[in-house]
C-alpha cells in the first residue's frame, strides 16, 4: 500500500517543447471515437471505427497527399457523425498544422491550433496572437479532429454552417470565416484552393453516395502522375501522354477543364 502510494504522489512536471525537425514514417493510426477525448482530457472507448495506415513517403507523393491519405479515414467517419464535409477538415488541417509538421501537430498532435478555452486535459503553449498562449494538446492525433468537429457543432454561432448542403464547400469556406473561426480574409479562398488542388470533394462524394469509392491516395502511387506546370491545359496533356481530354477527366475525377499550378494529376 505505501509503494501505491508514493507512486501515485508524483508532482507535475512543465512541459519543455524544443523545435526538431520530423522525418515521415509509417505509422498505423487509430481513427474516430475509440480513443477520443473530451474538454477534460480523458479517453473515450465506446465506438469502433476504421484504422488506416499512413503511406511511406514515395517520389509521387508529397508531404500534403501523404497527409491527405493518413487522415482521410478519419474526416470521412467525422464527417458521418458531425455533418462537417470531410474536404473542409482536410483542408483546414493541411492549412493549419502544415500538413502535418507544424509544431502544435508535432508536439502537441494538435492539427487545427484549437486554444485552451474551456480546456482541463494537457496544455502545450506556443507563440500565437500572443506570447506563449495556452493550446490543447492531444495523446493522439484523431482526438483533434474529434475535437475539432465537437468545436464545430458546439457553438451556436456555427450553426448557419449546418444548414447548407455537405457537398457545398465553397459555402462552408466562407461561411467559417464569416461566424469568425479565422480572422484572415483570404481564408475562404486557401481553402478552397486546396480542396480544388487535391480534389478533397472526392471524399465528400464518397460519403454521400455520389460516386463509387476511389483508389486511395496510398495506391495511386502505382500510377504515372504529372505535375501541373505552368501553360499546362488538360489538351496539351492529353497530347502529350496520348490521352483524351476526356480519359484525363475520367482517371482524375474531374467535371470541368480548370487546371492549377502544383496540381497532381493522374496520366497512366
Amino acid at each position: 500500500m505505501l509503494a501505491l502510494v508514493f507512486t501515485s504522489c508524483g508532482g507535475k512536471k512543465r512541459i519543455v517543447t524544443k523545435k526538431k525537425h520530423s522525418k515521415t514514417r509509417t505509422e498505423r493510426v487509430i481513427v474516430g471515437n475509440e480513443r477520443s477525448t473530451t474538454s477534460n482530457g480523458t479517453v473515450n472507448n465506446e465506438d469502433h471505427v476504421p484504422s488506416v495506415t499512413a503511406p511511406r513517403p514515395s517520389g509521387n507523393m508529397n508531404v500534403s497527399e501523404i497527409y491527405i491519405a493518413t487522415f482521410s479515414e478519419i474526416a470521412k467517419h467525422n464527417m458521418r457523425q458531425h455533418k462537417i464535409p470531410a474536404s473542409i477538415t482536410l483542408a483546414q488541417g493541411i492549412l493549419e498544422s502544415g500538413s502535418g509538421r507544424g509544431r502544435l501537430a508535432v508536439e502537441g498532435n494538435n492539427h487545427f491550433g484549437i486554444k485552451c478555452h474551456g480546456w482541463t486535459g494537457d496544455k502545450i503553449y506556443h507563440d500565437d496572437d500572443a506570447s506563449q498562449e495556452c493550446f490543447r494538446k492531444y495523446r493522439h492525433p484523431e482526438q483533434s479532429f474529434q475535437d475539432h468537429s465537437e468545436f464545430l457543432t458546439s457553438r451556436g454561432r456555427y450553426g448557419d454552417l449546418f444548414k447548407l448542403d455537405l457537398d457545398d464547400y465553397e459555402g462552408w469556406a466562407k461561411g467559417l470565416r464569416a461566424a469568425g473561426y479565422a480572422t484572415d480574409r483570404k481564408y475562404p479562398e486557401k481553402l478552397i484552393s486546396l480542396i480544388e488542388r487535391f480534389q478533397l470533394y472526392i471524399f465528400d462524394e464518397e460519403v454521400l453516395g455520389k460516386r463509387k469509392a476511389r483508389t486511395k491516395t496510398s495506391e495511386i502511387t502505382n500510377n504515372v502522375t504529372h505535375k501541373v506546370m505552368p501553360g499546362d491545359t488538360l489538351y496539351s496533356l492529353s497530347k502529350r501522354y496520348n490521352l483524351s481530354v476526356k480519359e484525363l477527366q475520367k482517371l482524375n475525377g474531374m467535371t470541368h477543364n480548370n487546371l492549377q499550378v502544383g496540381q497532381i494529376l493522374i496520366v497512366k
